[in-house]
């Protein structure tokens, strides 16, 4: 491996060097004096580099020239729904638009070539080259005309139907996986074979295994990393020198269904008055070493995936519910961090070592926030000990602190709620529960937003490049589009460029009608957070110094960080090559990307199933709704109870004529102006699940409808409880 990594960087300095040369092998060859097996592996050599997007083949192949000299970008497409793409350009980090038209027959997943040519003083580019066409199987449902046969892609992002020369066992209506065969021509579809039959597109137990096909989740460990994982717990023997902190009163807050516990927190005021918040996080990096069975897989997984009815894990159970979780009154191994805070709740000093830990109680969220609240425990819950109900006030009382500081210095309260699909026996959604956020939520991601930015400093500040959590300010394009949208909505935002001006709007829109959908425009105009080793900093937490370092169990950036600050603190310097965080942040980010449109893409699935279902039984149910965008042919409506949108057609909104208004965007239909923020009360109409697109119709606002409305969600509820 040494040798093949200083072959590749001889040639890619070769093509630094002469930035404005073009190279064939021979010559390569011949300037490098590559010998032998050197001569061999050449042509894999360059074909990588095509790959890292580091160098481009020009003159039909016969010759290579660095890409960033060509105006070439070579990596991943990334489709929208729109049918337009994004390739991130390696170097700069930036992402580069492609309008549809300029995607040619490329594919989603598929690594690129694209031209960089300017439009309207950004950026875009034309796909030149399909360097590698994606492996990936695509998911979808079987169709028959009679004389061919069709498979119409699970996943919207595809824009095309492939055609399949043969049935191979499906029937219509069946989920198929399909192979890519070929793609020239893209006025004519692509082709594939069937090569699975899943089962039929109308049975809502499928709906995971259909979407873990899609995303190519793997859901089985190899039996040599199940091996390994067995094994790991004999490492326990010889734990190494430690920080001995088992008479320490360490205690950890997860949620009640949660079984792994990687994190655990303690607090104590030292002989200066002063209080030490303590962070202990499962110390993953000691069971899982590197270009081990298991690190590799856990390289290649990147994140835990989280589905409505399921968890893939990153990491086997051996380790995540056994070894590495942090059980009450069992001897575990850590990392700790000890961050030190005056009264004004600022860090004034920090300390790190590899600890051993026992925590002496688990509480949950709920059990947790009865403490803070002063409330009756959840029935059945133990009796809290005063060490831990003391400990949970105090922590409360530094983490507000530490939260009022941090949205004063321009940190983003995005209040969007996360929601859990509750399914009944047979799969079905029968509806969506918010998952609260309370103060018992906010004190845990305070003491784990203090120790990812402790970490993250200590090494970044002496020079060690490391694994970043990076979240860049938005465009200004971006924000000014942002600021027309929120004017519309009656909002006076002021110059959003600014941070402080952006959070203490935020803060002015909390309890307001017209909050998730202010949030969400906001949310919307935010660049996506991803893992960078060249830049630092995040924009939404307002940090300069951030890094992830508390959930090694789900994360394998964490896992990087902990390695690192391994090496650190043994004086062994903390440096990684930065080809390795190079490759690792891109991995990382690749796979959490995986990991959400996965999630998204199952509970959007439940969602139409549910919406369809109310229109099979005849029996919709009325949802609060209000009007996100005036068109000439509708409005879009956002619709909070079921976190998504939908349309209300032109013609569903009055028996009046309908005017559009375009230079006020909105429509009028006599008296009744509809216009951005506009409330209103609507059913569905009609489902499209191909394409993902939902009509909803308006109702009149009649109590009697609300209440019968309510008492159904409420039943349905009950159901799926």
């Amino acid at each position: 491996m040494k040798i093949l990594d200083e072959e590749k960087m001889s040639v890619q300095y070769l093509f630094e060097s002469e930035p404005n040369c073009a190279w064939t092998e021979k010559e390569i060859v011949t300037t490098l004096g590559l010998r032998g097996k050197q001569i061999a592996r050449l042509r894999a050599t360059l074909r990588q580099l095509v790959l890292d997007g580091q160098i481009v083949p020009i003159r039909n192949g016969k010759a290579y020239s660095l890409a960033k000299q060509m105006d070439l970008v070579t990596g991943p497409i990334r489709m929208a729904r729109n049918g337009a793409g994004t390739v991130v350009d390696r170097e700069s980090g930036k992402t580069i638009w492609i309008e549809s038209p300029d995607v040619g027959v490329a594919l989603h997943g598929d690594i690129v070539t694209i031209r960089l040519y300017m439009r309207h003083g950004e950026p875009h580019g034309k796909v030149i080259d399909i360097v590698k066409r994606c492996e990936h199987d695509i998911v979808g449902t079987f169709h028959s005309t009679g004389k061919f046969f069709y498979v119409v892609p699970l996943n919207p992002v595809y824009h095309k139907d492939f055609y399949v020369p043969a049935a191979n066992g499906a029937r219509e209506g069946d989920r198929v996986v399909v192979r890519f065969t070929g793609w020239a021509d893209q006025h004519v579809s692509p082709e594939g074979e069937v090569v699975d039959v899943i089962g039929p597109a109308d049975k809502p137990s499928l709906d995971t295994r259909v979407v873990m096909k899609q995303f190519d989740l793997p859901e089985e460990f190899p039996p040599s990393v199940i091996e390994e994982a067995e094994q790991v717990s004999s490492r326990l023997k010889n734990p190494g020198k430690r920080l001995d902190l088992r008479d320490k009163y360490i205690l950890t807050v997860d949620p009640a269904t949660a079984r792994d516990f990687d994190d655990a927190i303690s607090f104590e005021v030292n002989e200066k008055g002063q209080r030490v918040l303590g962070v202990h996080i499962a110390d993953v990096s000691f069971f899982v070493r590197p270009d081990s069975t298991l690190d590799k897989e856990a390289y290649e997984r990147g994140t835990s995936v989280y589905l409505v009815d399921r968890v893939i894990p990153m990491l086997p159970e051996q380790l995540s519910n056994g070894v590495c979780s942090l059980r009450p009154d069992e001897d575990r191994l850590a990392f700790s961090a000890f961050m030190t805070f005056d009264e004004k709740g600022r860090m004034v000093a920090r300390s790190f070592a590899r600890s051993i830990i026992r925590s002496k109680l688990r509480l949950n969220y709920e059990e947790a926030f009865a403490v803070l609240k002063g409330k009756p425990l959840p029935k059945g819950a133990p009796e809290i000990p005063d060490e831990a109900a003391t400990l949970i006030r105090d922590c409360w009382k530094l983490a507000s602190q530490l939260r009022k500081a941090r949205f004063a210095n321009g940190a983003l309260d995005l209040e969007v709620p996360e929601v859990e699909v509750v399914l009944d026996s047979e799969s079905r959604m029968t509806g969506l529960l918010c998952r609260p956020y309370d103060e018992s939520h906010q004190m845990i991601e305070e003491c784990m937003v203090a120790a990812n930015e402790a970490v993250a400093t200590e090494l970044w500040s002496r020079g060690i490049k490391i694994l970043t959590r990076l979240h860049e300010a938005p465009d200004p394009d971006k924000l000014e589009e942002l600021q027309v949208q929120l004017s519309l909505l009656g909002f006076h935002p002021g110059n959003l460029e600014h941070p402080k001006n952006l959070a203490r709007f935020l803060q002015s829109t909390m309890g307001h009608p017209l909050q998730y959908h202010a949030h969400t425009l906001i949310l919307r105009s935010m660049k996506r957070a991803v893992y960078s080793s060249e830049t630092i900093g995040h924009f939404g937490l307002a940090k300069s110094f951030y890094a992830h370092f508390t959930s090694p169990i789900r994360r394998y950036p964490d896992l990087v960080l902990h390695r690192q600050l391994a090496s650190f603190l043994n004086k062994k310097g903390g440096k990684m090559p930065p080809s390795y965080l190079k490759a690792a942040a891109l991995q990382a980010t690749e796979r959490e990307q995986v990991a959400d449109d996965a999630s998204r893409q199952l509970i959007e699935i439940k969602k139409f199933r549910f919406l369809q279902q109310q229109l099979d039984d005849r029996n919709p149910i009325v949802y609060d709704a209000a009007v996100a965008k005036c068109t000439n042919y509708g409005v879009f409506v956002d619709i909070p109870a079921l976190a998504m949108g939908g349309m209300v057609h032109i013609s569903r909104l009055s028996n009046q004529f309908v005017r559009f208004n375009p230079s006020t965007e909105t429509l009028s239909a006599g008296q009744t102006i509809y216009r951005v923020g506009t409330k209103m009360k609507v059913i569905v109409s009609s489902v499209d699940f191909d394409n993902r697109r939902a009509d909803f119709v308006p109702v009149a606002d009649d109590s009697d409808t609300r209440k019968s409305a309510k008492k159904k969600r409420g039943s349905r509820k009950r159901k799926g409880g």
